[in-house]
């Protein structure tokens, strides 16, 4: 019997994402694994310098995995469980994104980057991916 060997699947800015992830697949019967999660939770500013945390699967479940992930939208979901509207042109392809356009974002991410610590405080927005139109 061979051995198995683990692929890279997908790779995440942070543990947490990778993490949902995981339970999903995991929750398919598929085998995973997980590196640099300890070095992005221990220092979340390393993210970008080690590529993220990294989901490997068996080689003989890729294909399997692949199909699960294209199952989960990358956009956002309303109350109702359904792909969001862009109140201006109606798309259905919003993104939930992060600002720093009021004082209290900016004064927290300074804060943050002189203490090297993650953003205490950050403000929430979703952004259509057609007419770049940002709302609440």
């Amino acid at each position: 019997m061979g051995k198995s060997v683990f692929v890279q699947l997908i790779s995440y800015q942070y543990s947490s994402e990778a993490i949902i992830i995981k339970g999903k697949l995991e929750s398919e019967g598929i085998s995973v694994f997980l590196r640099d999660n300890n070095t992005i939770d221990t220092y979340p500013l390393y993210s970008n310098a080690v590529g993220g945390v990294k989901l490997f699967v068996k080689n003989d479940d890729y294909i399997k995995a692949n199909e699960v992930l294209s199952q989960i939208s990358e956009y956002s979901m309303d109350e109702t469980n359904q792909l969001a509207n862009c109140p201006k042109c109606n798309e259905k392809q919003i993104k939930m994104t992060t600002s720093i356009n009021d004082t209290k974002s900016l004064l927290a991410f300074i804060f943050s980057m002189l203490f090297i610590i993650m953003p205490f405080y950050s403000k929430h927005k979703y952004k259509c991916t057609k007419c770049k139109f940002e709302f609440s």
